[in-house]
């Protein structure tokens, strides 16, 4: 619920409002960054092939339960991420019942494509800040990525198996 009266500043309320902000912005630069790939994904097939990615297999059940669908929208998601190339279904191994679903090379090859793209509409706006600035913007995301991870137990969405770590940037 937004607050309807002034508070002071780096009130938590304030900062959500701010945060919120950002993140509509955010929105915008990650829909450049999807829209500027070869073919273009769209957002729900993208979510269900990022779920996919950070756990390298995963069955349809628990594939729903990450996206917040009904088992009938799951198995119609993949239908069509199959038909496009980017998934493969197989019975998994250690109960033959489940179907695993996994990325096709294809699909790797369409997430980083997309996640490429999205860095670099970021990487744009980061070079407007100054040294200083992206150094402050760091750490306050480290520490709030921090947060996060204590509150819902979720750790590191987003990297990909490939990703990048803090490590890896000079």
């Amino acid at each position: 619920m937004p607050h309807s009266f002034p508070l002071p500043p780096l009130h938590p309320g304030q900062v959500a409002a701010e945060a919120s902000a950002l993140l509509e912005m955010l929105d915008v630069l990650w829909g450049r960054g999807q829209e500027a790939v070869p073919s273009p994904v769209p957002p729900s097939q993208l979510r269900a092939l990022t779920v996919i990615d950070e756990r390298e297999a995963v069955n349809l059940r628990d594939l729903g339960e990450a996206l917040g669908s009904t088992p009938p929208s799951v198995s119609r998601l993949c239908d069509r991420l199959e038909a496009a190339g980017l998934v493969q279904r197989s019975r998994a191994t250690a109960n033959r019942r489940e179907v695993e679903v996994r990325l096709s090379r294809t699909g790797r090859g369409v997430l980083a494509s997309v996640r490429t793209a999205r860095a670099t509409e970021l990487e744009t706006v980061l070079t407007r800040l100054t040294l200083e600035q992206r150094s402050a913007l760091f750490e306050g995301l480290a520490a709030f990525r921090d947060a996060v991870a204590a509150d819902t137990g979720v750790q590191r969405l987003g990297r990909g198996r490939g990703g990048a770590d803090v490590s890896d940037i000079a």
